[in-house]
């Protein structure tokens, strides 16, 4: 077994990496939530709903999705 000494040193020195990495992924982490909250901000508020016409289209398109989806489940070729 080593001695108690270069036990001490590599587990205070583990230790001390162990915090740093922690440290700079929480101010990593910081700066993305700052960059996205001000991206939501500068983003303008009136494209926030489609027009009605769109809001079909859309529907219509999961529709075809789902019906796709479920014929390749059930084993059918399309």
């Amino acid at each position: 077994m080593p001695p108690v000494e270069s036990l001490l040193i590599l587990s205070t020195a583990t230790l001390a990496g162990l915090t740093l990495v922690g440290g700079f992924a929480a101010w990593g982490w910081s700066g993305w939530l700052r960059l996205k909250t001000r991206e939501l901000e500068a983003k303008p508020n009136n494209t926030a709903e489609l027009p009605a016409i769109g809001q079909r289209i859309d529907l219509a398109d999961l529709k075809e999705r789902i019906r796709k989806l479920e014929a390749i489940a059930a084993g059918v070729d399309l």
